[in-house]
């Protein structure tokens, strides 16, 4: 299953669910539950604007996520978060819908 990360599919994602792009409820609900909004921005953060990213598994995207969380914490001097079951689902069924 390949899945595509970009900032188009991002916004396509909240355009079909009917979730503003200011909507935290909304957000954490698509994206998995709790800190859904936070895994949303970190998407957002992890892709540049205009460019696309692919991967051919989900485990392959957990990691690129997961290894993006870990560098800018280290990078901001804090503890980092670790990316739940539930959320790598969501990504993954939104990402590869998205297709």
């Amino acid at each position: 299953m390949s899945l595509i990360l970009s900032h188009k599919v991002l916004d396509e994602v909240l355009q079909k669910h009917g979730v503003k792009p200011n909507d935290l409820a909304g957000i954490d609900r698509l994206f998995g539950g709790a800190d859904g909004y936070y895994w949303y921005h970190t998407l957002r953060h992890l892709c540049p604007k205009g460019q696309i990213i692919t991967w051919e598994s989900v485990e392959e995207m957990r990691a690129a996520v997961q290894g993006h969380e870990d560098e800018t914490a280290a990078e901001d001097e804090v503890k980092p978060q670790a990316l739940q079951d539930a959320h790598v689902a969501a990504i993954a069924r939104h990402l590869a819908t998205a297709v």
